[in-house]
């Protein structure tokens, strides 16, 4: 089963038609602050009351492996590390923030997503993410109208560039490791992909999701 928003496909009845093409998030589809796709915690300190480096180092470094697979939460995970680092400062709310300084779609990618989707490609989006933002992403933001479902790494319970993660995610599909297709930021991603059989292109922005789509299933 795959997690397509509000409703599970069964496996073999999607991805018929082409290549699956498995879209990265952050850094492809979406990229930064809604206003000036800056980093998120640019101002964190200021807006917030919480240090970056101190969020990075006692929860990115110490805690997220563990909570974007799945094995933690991150409501009762983040709020542990807060009433560390930053006492007054309620978990929830910084929830909020990070997910909304977090959610500038890529007009451009996003345009050509559509554009695949109507060629007859099945999008997913393929992503290292924990269950909170995965349905932000899906519903509030509403990716889940503009592809075919998500495999993420805390449903899963492995993340890219994790050998575990690429054959839940064919198998999720109903294809063949061959037949799809990733296109992702992050170059270990990019080897990982290609080491489980994979299609895989790295993308840095110098040109449009389609031009690399069509290259790589024509």
């Amino acid at each position: 089963m795959i997690h397509t928003g509000n409703r599970f496909v069964a496996l073999g009845k999607i991805c018929e038609m082409t290549k699956c093409l498995m879209l990265d998030v952050d850094g492809v589809l979406v990229d930064g602050r809604p206003g000036d796709g800056q980093r998120w915690d640019r101002d964190l300190s200021e807006q917030m009351a919480v240090s970056s480096d101190a969020l990075v180092e006692q929860f990115f470094k110490a805690e997220w492996s563990d909570v974007v697979t799945g094995k933690k939460d991150l409501l009762p995970t983040l709020s542990t590390v807060l009433k560390r680092i930053a006492p007054s400062v309620d978990a929830e709310e910084l929830i909020v923030y990070w997910f909304e300084m977090d959610s500038r779609i890529v007009e451009a990618v996003l345009s050509d997503v559509r554009l695949a989707r109507q060629k007859g490609i099945p999008v997913y989006l393929t992503t290292n993410q924990e269950h909170m933002r995965a349905a932000y992403l899906m519903q509030t933001m509403g990716l889940g109208d503009e592809v075919d479902g998500i495999v993420y790494s805390a449903k899963v319970g492995s993340k890219k560039p994790e050998p575990e993660f690429f054959t839940y995610a064919a198998q999720a599909t109903g294809r063949q490791p061959e037949e799809m297709l990733l296109i992702d930021d992050t170059m270990s991603n990019i080897i990982g992909a290609r080491s489980a059989g994979w299609n895989a292109a790295h993308w840095d922005g110098t040109e449009r999701l389609w031009t690399i789509l069509r290259r790589n299933i024509e």
